[in-house]
């Protein structure tokens, strides 16, 4: 069997990988709060633990890995958005507009995750879900001593954890002196964390023992992975933005609740991202989202393509010349493999992966045996990296991805929208139904924006699929 070696964030070491049970193989990742759609950067984390997952499945087998990433679904900014919905007339409870919110936000997570190749995870829990074990190990850490209670709020003392920052190398004076720290005048001491604090009328809440209120952030993690995965498991990863606070303080609280168990053993950390070599933000103009890529037609393998030419360690830089340079290259690999049977990977890309997921590596063989003609071995071992695969997300030819498909379909899918905001229903269920029969599911949310998913690129030839399009094009009055 292959060793893995992964670089420990907690011991700033390159560590051989062992696994506490090789017949269940814990990782748990810090997902998205889903109150907006995922931005570029949000998506490094996905493509950097989807290969580590694919690489633990390959190792010890698809059945022996456990996988969990989160989302969640309580924060002021979901609530915010529930609100304006609230005061734009919408008759439904807060409540309901939350959970619409999230609902939505989801949905648009999944798909543009999925247009990416990334697979989904074997848990996908949402806070809310687990409000009960979030309110048990608060109970538990007061109980213990290291949280207190004061003024419907629940906070853990952090100087009762000697080995607070650990993880980012720094002590508690330190952070003080060089952190924004919430100063609020019931804390016993500025570090000291939020685990539960109360709720208005307005906002969401749950009964507690300190009153109506909602969770904190961070406990929410602890709770999920201590239900999902028990007291130790294997890897934890997530940003390096999210080291501290948000990994610090779940260590703290969770070895003060299980002090027996271990938490997580393995701490793994991805880069940030920079677009043409500059922070991406919105006032620079250079933010945007992954279906802000997808709809401009850079195809989603491109994307991540893009994202592996760079180790997850680095800072990666998005520009367009590598995502022109990925399309070319995965165009000539597609042709090599057209009709290829899987088999094996090359031993060299697994030992790419297995060295603290060496892509950049694994893709520099992936050019060898391209250049060599090892059509087999090509395929098999893209695969591995969720490149070039036969699954759902990554089976569309290079016309399907083309910008002429994409742009056709992204014209269509606002004829359809426009039918409905007018109550054309004919027309627009006539519309959506001939797309289906294409292979193109669409989606509307609540705020009226589309949104279409590739469901089945073997139904039609790429001419019978071409002709089509521009019949329906036309019966729009879009020729364009």
């Amino acid at each position: 069997m292959v060793t893995i070696r992964l670089t420990n964030s907690k011991t700033r070491k390159k560590e051989d990988f062992v696994p506490l049970d090789p017949a269940n193989v814990r990782m748990y990742v810090c997902g998205p709060t889903v109150y907006d759609r995922a931005h570029l950067g949000n998506a490094r984390p996905v493509m950097v633990f989807d290969v580590l997952y694919r690489l633990l499945r390959h190792v010890y087998g698809a059945d022996h890995v456990t996988y969990v990433r989160n989302f969640t679904d309580v924060d002021d900014k979901i609530n915010a958005e529930a609100q304006r919905r609230k005061a734009a007339g919408r008759a439904e409870s807060l409540e309901a507009l939350i959970r619409e919110r999230t609902e939505e936000t989801i949905a648009w997570y999944h798909a543009d995750m999925d247009a990416l190749g990334a697979l989904r995870p074997d848990h996908e829990p949402r806070a809310t879900e687990y409000i009960g074990p979030m309110v048990a190990m608060t109970e538990g850490l007061i109980g213990s001593g290291h949280a207190y209670a004061v003024e419907g709020h629940v906070l853990f003392r952090v100087r009762s954890y000697a080995a607070y920052g650990a993880l980012s190398g720094r002590s508690v004076d330190d952070m003080i002196a060089g952190a924004r720290v919430e100063v609020a005048p019931f804390k016993e001491d500025p570090m000291d964390f939020v685990l539960w604090k109360p709720s208005s009328e307005e906002e969401p809440g749950w009964e507690s023992p300190w009153g109506r209120g909602r969770p904190g952030w961070h406990i929410e993690c602890s709770a999920m992975s201590l239900e999902l995965l028990g007291e130790s498991f294997d890897i934890h990863g997530g940003g390096l933005d999210l080291q501290f606070p948000h990994h610090e303080n779940e260590i703290a609280q969770s070895a003060c609740a299980h002090p027996h168990g271990t938490f997580a053993r393995y701490w793994l950390h991805n880069e940030m991202l920079q677009v043409e070599g500059k922070k991406m933000s919105k006032s620079l103009g250079n933010f945007f989202t992954v279906r802000d890529l997808l709809d401009q037609g850079v195809p989603g393998e491109v994307i991540r393509f893009v994202f592996l030419m760079t180790h997850y360690r680095k800072p990666m830089d998005w520009t367009a010349e590598k995502a022109a340079e990925a399309k070319a290259t995965l165009r000539k690999w597609r042709k090599l493999v057209t009709g290829v049977k899987l088999g094996q990977p090359s031993r060299e890309v697994v030992e790419c992966l297995a060295d603290d997921l060496n892509t950049a590596g694994a893709i520099a063989v992936l050019h060898r045996l391209a250049s060599s003609g090892d059509a087999v071995a090509l395929a098999s071992s893209a695969s591995l990296l969720g490149l070039l695969g036969n699954d759902l997300s990554r089976r569309q030819s290079e016309d399907n991805q083309s910008e002429v498909f994409r742009g056709a379909v992204n014209r269509l899918a606002r004829a359809w929208i426009e039918h409905r905001r007018t109550k054309d229903w004919a027309r627009a269920d006539r519309l959506r139904d001939e797309l289906s029969l294409l292979g193109v599911r669409l989606v509307v949310d609540k705020t009226n924006h589309s949104s279409w998913a590739f469901e089945n690129p073997d139904i039609l030839t790429e001419d019978e699929r071409r002709e089509k399009l521009s019949a329906l094009l036309r019966l729009e009055g879009d020729e364009e």
